[in-house]
């Protein structure tokens, strides 16, 4: 129940952040990145608040023997730049400067623009699901057409 709680406040923090600095406002995402217009530098002044706010969790995190609120840290896997990460972040890049909006920020905007903000949960709910589904359908092709672990390959004399 207390992890429950602290991931609810967590979020509700978070959405709360996103809409007093406008990150919900497709408007205002837009104008930050339309350079060439009507460009509204201030969402930079979002993104090195959000820098510098991980920089120091990330500090502390780094002194601690486990989490506050957790048995231990979680260990990724790291494989560098990837075909799938690169297009994966264009896909990503594309869909913010298109619409303005990113997963978190359309979340929070559902109940403002439910129109806009709802056709691009779907789209991304769609994309997420159409990619878990290749991906899973590469793994079963691929595990196929490798030997199994274990069995005897007859020579071919």
């Amino acid at each position: 129940m207390r992890r429950t709680l602290l991931a609810f406040a967590s979020g509700l923090l978070f959405g709360i952040g996103l809409l007093v600095s406008r990150v919900a406002d497709p408007a205002k995402v837009l104008n930050f990145l339309d350079v060439t217009g009507h460009w509204d530098p201030s969402m930079a002044l979002v993104l090195i608040g959000g820098i510098m706010v991980a920089s120091v969790a990330f500090a502390i995190g780094r002194r601690l023997p486990h989490p506050w609120f957790g048995t231990s840290f979680p260990t990724l896997a790291s494989s560098g730049l990837t075909p799938r990460l690169v297009i994966g972040a264009g896909l990503f890049g594309i869909g913010w400067g298109l619409v303005g909006l990113c997963p978190g920020p359309a979340i929070v905007a559902l109940p403002l623009a439910p129109l806009r903000a709802g056709v691009f949960v779907l789209a991304m709910l769609s994309g997420l699901w159409g990619t878990r589904l290749v991906t899973n359908r590469i793994a079963l092709v691929r595990q196929s057409a490798s030997p199994r672990a274990g069995a005897v390959v007859q020579n071919s004399r």
